[in-house]
């Protein structure tokens, strides 16, 4: 299976290959990641690479070398906001535009509000068991969580605001109008940093110091959802092994139902 899946893969048509999604999963506990290397608009794993250090992204790039590929046609780079793939992309793939994948941004401030309904739970006992109610977008509440985040979200709560920054915030990949769309984000960074509560001051800090990589997706409108995908594909494959001992087999496996490979047989 080895030697034809890798046969399969060598023999894929990257010519088009212009928008790199980088997305990475646990494969076991103890901060084991893999990270798979996907095109975009193919919705394909062309390359999967052990641990999420800067070293990943060069051994990306010296794969697609070795298959005939120039690193420089690549055009749009969606990931998140790991600093060692940004280190990795600076030095390897440095034509690119980076994009901040959507999901990662909120979820700076999904953490945000956790940890202030943390603090304010130690005080207010209303909030307990109220997680979920708060990370979850508004069109995938039950109808009971429905009824209780409303509930909870006229009394005067902090977690209630940091929610509510979430919010707005989410409203600015739905501009259509680049200067539009960056100009609303500038009041909402002000109305976040001036918010007097603490984790959402830090998040918006934060989403600041990656700014850049966030007013990209204005011109570029990609997410990394193609990818995030795939490793749904992925997590199923190993779940139906009961993992896998060796990284070689995964990668195999990975290749095999998340690559889009043609295969020749004798």
């Amino acid at each position: 299976m080895d030697h034809y899946v890798e046969r399969a893969r060598q023999a894929v048509d990257l010519s088009g290959f212009r928008q790199l999604g980088i997305d990475e999963f646990l494969l076991r506990k103890g901060h084991v990641y893999m990270t798979p290397f996907g095109d975009l608009e193919a919705s394909r794993v062309i390359f999967l690479g052990e641990g999420r250090k800067k070293g990943v992204i060069q051994g990306f790039v010296r794969d697609l070398e070795t298959r005939g590929v120039d690193p420089d046609q690549i055009e749009i780079i969606c990931c998140d906001m790991w600093d060692a793939y940004l280190s990795g992309i600076g030095e390897s793939l440095k034509r690119a535009q980076g994009v901040f994948d959507r999901f990662h941004v909120m979820n700076q401030l999904n953490k945000a509000i956790e940890r202030v309904r943390r603090e304010e739970q130690r005080e207010n006992k209303v909030l307990k068991k109220s997680r979920f109610l708060w990370l979850k977008n508004p069109e995938n509440l039950t109808p009971k969580q429905e009824v209780r985040h409303q509930a909870l979200k006229r009394l005067d709560l902090k977690t209630a605001r940091a929610y509510q920054t979430k919010l707005t915030l989410a409203r600015f990949w739905e501009i259509a109008d680049p200067a539009e769309a960056i100009s609303y984000l500038k009041r909402w960074y002000f109305w976040a940093t001036h918010s007097r509560l603490r984790p959402v001051i830090c998040a918006a800090r934060t989403i600041k110091a990656y700014w850049q990589g966030i007013i990209n997706f204005l011109d570029a409108r990609v997410t990394n959802g193609m990818i995030e995908g795939l490793n749904s594909k992925i997590k199923t494959a190993m779940k139906r092994a009961y993992g896998f001992k060796y990284v070689n087999y995964l990668r195999t496996i990975i290749y095999l139902v998340a690559g889009r490979l043609t295969f020749s047989y004798p």
